[in-house]
């Protein structure tokens, strides 16, 4: 993966005493006389969310809040904070788009201008205005409807307020998405608000100044969180969109970033379009990257390209409708700490439009408990030591949530032929604890329908295998670990052939079939963790527990479409599109 020279966000931004004092200071402002041009809105909500805002519920970053007449800005969680500060309710609001739904837009805006307008409380961290900033210059004509001249003024004030605001300290943002963010809100200003327009040109420039030191030569990120390059590529989009429609150019700096990106999230991209889920990310917004690519094609004015085999961290094994994606770098220890995940090896399969083999995803939004349990490489569908994990926390056992030791070489050679996509990858993230290396080799079938896999612990050399026999002696004669592969919710799984093969049935009708040479299959409990909800969803497991008794120990499955399955097939099991989390 290619190294960007300053490490990106690995969390929510927090509110400095600087940027508090900057936006008190920059509050008296004069209100610009009109907004000379509206964007349309590109941050579009969902009905049903907004429907449900309207009878009281808000359901926000996994926290639920109620209240009538008005949006409750005061939530639990730093996750819901950011979300309610960023005005990510009012995308769903102008969705609804009639008069109750503007009328509670305007409530929720008075009173957060009314209580945090003048600079206080947690929304002025340079990102999080910016991520406002937008939908506010956005949604102003929804915002304005019904409005007398003073509310406009008022109004147009605030607008100023930020974006003088952010022109002080969107440098200062934290790297990665936030700062993407403050100077992407900087940019709708200085095009939309009468006496800014000869700004333009030097926050573009800033921006395409940011974005090149923070990518990757691979379009990547150093979080490596997937959703979190995917937001930034939707900034971009915006960003792209918004020059070309006031008929200004697209800097090739920033054109060339935008391709690098749309590459990498090709890669990161499963068959069913959803993202890879791993180092807090999760599978994106329901057609968010489908929309995002789409932008960056129509203002490239060239063809898709095919998508790379790797990227930002990750391999990825395409063929028939079927994609492997695998964790194959060590985790962004210093980029993330906080966020990132012992998954290296660890994969995820999808077939046609339904997710079969997953993480268990981030657990963030579901308490410090379920944050650290999801980040364990037990959480992800790859092999793992009993009670450890490839990387561990600062203090074991403890509070902190910070990674801070994991695998330090971390192996990757692709290995096609005219038959296979394949992959053999290798950590040694067990190295120090146990003496051993993890080697996995993955090879998909040309026509998507049979994925082998091999697992192999080793001890190579006197140092390593020393060290083995001293940890397998004090274990009883050997070391015991598991492989594990977590099933999305919806795949019914169940044991055949007298325990010896596990049957997965998807909606869609496809059957799949997994099997394993000198090992017992089992089926244990297991939870998805989906950002959006309240509670973790049920959901199975595959394991396959063994015991390395010598310094080499092997197991080899494959997991393959049953012979009556077609190789593609019509998904008559349709998704509701304006279904939501349950509350």
């Amino acid at each position: 993966m290619a190294q960007v020279s300053r490490p990106a966000s690995s969390g929510t931004e927090r509110v400095s005493a600087m940027d508090r004092l900057a936006a008190r200071w920059l509050g008296r402002v004069r209100a610009p006389l009109a907004i000379t041009s509206q964007p349309e809105p590109r941050s579009l909500g969902v009905f049903a969310r907004g429907q449900q805002m309207l009878a009281g519920n808000f359901l926000v970053a996994g926290e639920l809040l109620q209240a009538q007449g008005t949006v409750p800005f005061d939530a639990a969680t730093p996750e819901a904070v950011d979300e309610l500060q960023g005005f990510a309710w009012l995308d769903h609001l102008a969705a609804v788009g009639d008069r109750p739904a503007r009328d509670l837009a305007q409530a929720g805006l008075a009173d957060w201008m009314r209580r945090y307008g003048r600079g206080s409380g947690p929304g002025w961290a340079p990102g999080i205005a910016g991520r406002r900033l937008i939908r506010l210059i956005s949604h102003a004509v929804f915002l304005l409807q019904g409005s007398d001249g003073p509310d406009q003024t008022a109004f147009l004030r605030m607008l100023a307020h930020h974006a003088t605001y952010l022109s002080k300290r969107a440098a200062h943002a934290a790297p990665g998405l936030p700062r993407i963010e403050a100077r992407t809100g900087l940019l709708y200003a200085a095009l939309s608000l009468e006496g800014w327009e000869n700004r333009a040109l030097g926050v573009v420039t800033a921006l395409t100044r940011d974005c090149d030191s923070q990518i990757g030569a691979d379009g990547g990120l150093a979080t490596r969180n997937p959703e979190e390059l995917l937001d930034v590529f939707e900034c971009l989009g915006w960003a792209g969109q918004l020059l070309a429609e006031n008929g200004q150019p697209i800097p090739d700096g920033l054109g060339d970033v935008m391709g690098r990106i749309a590459a990498a999230l090709r890669c990161l991209r499963h068959a069913d379009g959803g993202l890879m889920r791993c180092h807090g990310g999760g599978r994106g917004r329901e057609g968010a990257l489908a929309a995002a690519l789409a932008t960056h094609d129509a203002l490239s004015n060239l063809p898709p390209a095919p998508a790379p085999e790797r990227a930002m961290g990750y391999v990825r094994l395409a063929a028939g409708r079927t994609s492997v994606i695998a964790d194959a770098a060590p985790p962004p220890l210093k980029a993330a700490p906080g966020r990132a995940h012992a998954a290296t090896l660890a994969f995820e399969l999808t077939s046609n439009r339904r997710p079969v083999i997953v993480s268990c995803g981030d657990g963030r939004s579901f308490g410090p408990e379920w944050h650290r349990a999801s980040r364990a490489t037990a959480s992800h569908s790859t092999l793992a030591l009993e009670g450890y994990s490839s990387a561990r926390f600062g203090t074991p056992g403890g509070r902190r949530l910070e990674l801070t030791d994991g695998p330090r070489a971390v192996g990757v050679e692709f290995r096609h032929t005219p038959y296979a996509r394949a992959v053999a990858l290798s950590h040694d993230g067990y190295g120090e604890s146990h003496g051993l290396e993890h080697l996995r080799y993955l090879d998909l079938s040309a026509d998507g329908r049979v994925l082998s896999g091999e697992d192999i612990l080793i001890a190579t050399g006197r140092p390593a295998q020393k060290r083995f026999d001293e940890v397998a002696a004090r274990m009883g004669g050997g070391i015991a670990y598991a492989l594990r592969f977590h099933l999305h919710p919806e795949v019914e799984a169940s044991l055949d052939m007298n325990g010896t093969a596990v049957s997965l049935a998807l909606r869609s009708g496809e059957i799949w079939v997994m099997r394993a040479e000198g090992a017992t299959l089992a089926l244990a409990p297991s939870v998805y963790l989906e950002k959006g909800r309240l509670k973790p969803r049920a959901a199975q497991q595959i394991v396959l527990s063994l015991r390395a008794t010598s310094y080499t120990s092997q197991t080899n499955w494959t997991l393959a479409k049953a012979h009556d399955t077609p190789t593609a097939l019509r998904d008559h099991a349709q998704d509701d599109i304006l279904a939501v989390p349950d509350l």
